[in-house]
């Protein structure tokens, strides 16, 4: 067989081999912690005078901060799914899930990139998730302890909240209901804590003093 010929033959396969490896690589898909806005409504009651918010960054350990989805495997190891991730960096994806859980059951507007009106009263929120652990077909864990602070009198309530959510099977999809609704309690928490600290009174709801 002329030399040119074996080189063509042998060119031809290296390039089919990689488009087969190219076409066996699954698609990247993209979740998100913010839950519909349906599933959610303000509570009864609530005042009709408008309530601002300020929900800050939320600190995550180093291993979270990152796009990708992280779920413990065993003990020691954890896995970082590059083709299941989040639509954007995990603290970011987290603050939006708090700040828009805890606007919604307040009938409050979120004035974090915005800024507050200046005669208006807002509560300062600065969260930190201290651990969260999720587990295939187990539990997602997660250790959350915030600051709620009054624009006005500087009054602050400190408050901290372990929560644990069954994941019902193994699918990255599980994991992350899970996690939303992880997140769902934290805001509810939050929520009735800014509630106690508009009333006055600077005790933990759900949760226990930080």
């Amino acid at each position: 067989m002329p030399a040119r010929k074996k080189i063509s033959i042998v060119s031809l396969a290296v390039a089919t081999l990689a488009l087969t490896a190219c076409g066996s690589t699954p698609p990247t898909q993209f979740y998100t912690l913010v839950t519909s806005p349906t599933a959610v409504t303000a509570s009864a009651g609530m005042s009709t005078a408008p309530m601002f918010i300020e929900v800050l960054p939320v600190a995550v350990p180093e291993r979270l901060a990152r796009p990708q989805i992280v779920v413990r495997n065993d003990a020691t190891r954890v896995d970082v799914l590059e083709t299941e991730r989040w639509s954007s960096p995990f603290n970011n994806e987290l603050r939006d899930a708090l700040a828009n859980g805890v606007s919604r059951r307040l009938g409050a507007i979120d004035v974090s990139r915005s800024g507050r009106p200046a005669d208006g009263v807002s509560y300062r929120i600065a969260v930190e998730l201290r651990d969260l652990d999720a587990v295939r077909n187990g539990q997602v864990q997660a250790a959350l302890g915030w600051t709620i602070t009054r624009s006005d009198d500087r009054k602050t309530l400190v408050c901290r909240l372990a929560l644990t959510e069954a994941v019902s099977g193994g699918a990255v999809a599980d994991v992350v209901t899970a996690t939303q609704r992880v997140a769902d309690r934290g805001a509810q928490a939050i929520a009735a804590d800014v509630r106690n600290l508009a009333a006055g009174q600077q005790t933990c709801s759900q949760s226990s003093p930080a």
